[in-house]
């Protein structure tokens, strides 16, 4: 018994420490959601048909790409093919984070995989790096409130979308590029980081320039990796 209540106290506490984690995130993808909500209205969804998309799809640039492109002539393979290309990023997240969470079991792991995101991995393989271990109950934490932030945004935003149909006008935009930023300032200490960053920055300026969005994002992110994987230092840890 007494154990048990330590592992309950314990859980209890990572829990908090992850809905902690999370309030910089819910900040910064504020007026995203607001504009996704927005974006979905002007295409003709629903309050609950945008809320739906981003309970289930819960994809953020991806959603973006796929309202666009719904409501236009564009062959459905092609919209999956782009949604793909946005999102390939996370093939990349769900292969270093399922090596850490290999002895979950498989709900939590289920969970863990659909409350993957980009400030989730970041956030995870930052605390992983600071304290050696993850908890599915800080992960949980911070991955809760930020879905349910998002979902309940995006209803915000399909029901007011006409008073927030440009929401860029209101330079709240600049926000979610901040708070990216300074989660990969905080990996410098990493072997490779600057070439890492640098590679990675300068060919998705290059792909978007010649191949253009959103296959830029995923020809970053491969190029980045491809540096590490190629000229990793020798007894450099795995990831």
């Amino acid at each position: 018994m007494a154990v048990d209540a330590i592992d309950s106290k314990s859980a209890a506490s990572e829990f908090l420490s992850g809905m902690r984690a999370s309030v910089p995130v819910l900040v910064a993808v504020l007026p995203f959601g607001l504009l996704f909500g927005a974006i979905a209205a002007g295409n003709g969804f629903s309050v609950f048909e945008a809320m739906l998309m981003s309970g289930t799809v819960y994809g953020g640039a991806s959603q973006m790409v796929g309202i666009e492109l719904f409501g236009q002539k564009v062959a459905p393979w092609l919209i999956v093919l782009s949604i793909f290309a946005v999102n390939f990023r996370h093939v990349l997240y769900s292969a270093a984070l399922g090596r850490v969470i290999a002895g979950w079991p498989l709900l939590q792991k289920a969970v863990t995989f659909f409350l993957l995101s980009d400030p989730q991995y970041a956030e995870a393989e930052r605390k992983r790096q600071e304290t050696g271990e993850l908890s599915f109950a800080w992960y949980f934490g911070m991955g809760a409130p930020i879905w349910l932030s998002w979902v309940a945004e995006t209803g915000l935003g399909a029901y007011f979308g006409k008073l927030i149909s440009n929401a860029h006008a209101l330079g709240l935009d600049f926000l979610l590029p901040i708070y990216f930023l300074g989660l990969v300032m905080s990996f410098r200490s990493r072997p490779l980081w600057l070439p890492v960053v640098l590679v990675s920055a300068a060919a998705s300026m290059i792909a978007y320039k010649t191949v253009g969005s959103p296959w830029h994002v995923t020809i970053g992110a491969i190029a980045g990796v491809l540096l590490a994987a190629f000229v990793a230092p020798k007894g450099a840890e795995a990831p």
